[in-house]
């Protein structure tokens, strides 16, 4: 059962060590099939270099197993909470990558500084409210996914247009329309929390791009007038995410 969609999600999970942004087991990327109504995430606690494709569990959109000899990821439950929320989301990491899991701590958001941020989000990255005893002892999991949508939601954020979200006192999770974008979003959180944190400590002035300079560079990656990269031949658009 989605043996490709198994494949690609193997693969975006084994990029997290490539890239640095996990360190024992802490991560797991996931993948969804929205024709099927099921995602495909890594499973619990096993480490990267045992995984194989065929160790991917199938999930649907209530967070049921349908397929897997092994239990799935433990962030399962907010896995699917974003999946039934952002309905244009292929794929989701979560990771406990250290620069963006410092801005987590200390509950504040990654911010817009400079262009490399503007390249893939259009503003701040959002923390969201740190949870509270009730929703921890209620169902921790999927209160995380609750509290992620919220702050979408009240700070009328576009969660394609910022493809990740801090959870405070706990770490990064972003998406991208397939697994291996999800990859490359966190990557890119993680590279821009280190940047601000440089940035912050060597000054304490309002140092945000300005709109007009925000737009230039996420517009010239994303959009219909797009222009960052080569044209794909069979989509009209271009690689926007290619050196």
């Amino acid at each position: 059962m989605l043996e490709q969609l198994k494949q690609e999600v193997y693969e975006a999970n084994m990029q997290l060590p490539k890239l640095d942004l996990v360190t024992f087991t802490w991560g797991n990327v996931s993948g969804i099939d929205r024709a099927a109504g099921l995602f495909v995430i890594k499973p619990s606690g096993v480490a990267y270099d045992k995984l194989t494709p065929d160790d991917m569990v199938v999930v649907n959109l209530k967070g049921e197993v349908v397929e897997g000899r092994l239990n799935p990821s433990s962030d399962t439950p907010t896995h699917t909470v974003l999946y039934n929320a952002f309905p244009d989301i292929g794929g989701i990491v979560h990771t406990h990558s250290p620069w963006a899991v410092a801005f987590a701590s200390a509950q504040l958001p990654v911010p817009a500084l400079n262009t490399t941020a503007a390249d893939t989000f259009y503003g701040d990255v959002p923390v969201t409210a740190p949870l509270t005893q009730a929703q921890i002892e209620r169902a921790y999991e999927a209160e995380t996914g609750n509290a992620i949508v919220t702050t979408f939601q009240d700070e009328g954020i576009d969660p394609t247009a910022v493809p990740a979200v801090l959870v405070a006192q706990h770490g990064p999770f972003a998406w991208g329309a397939t697994p291996a974008q999800a990859v490359y979003n966190a990557k890119v959180l993680e590279v821009v929390a280190e940047i601000d944190y440089h940035a912050l400590t060597l000054s304490h002035k309002d140092s945000h791009v300005p709109q007009y300079l925000l737009d230039k560079h996420y517009y010239r990656k994303h959009g219909k007038d797009a222009y960052y990269g080569q044209s794909n031949p069979q989509s009209g658009t271009h690689a926007a995410h290619q050196a």
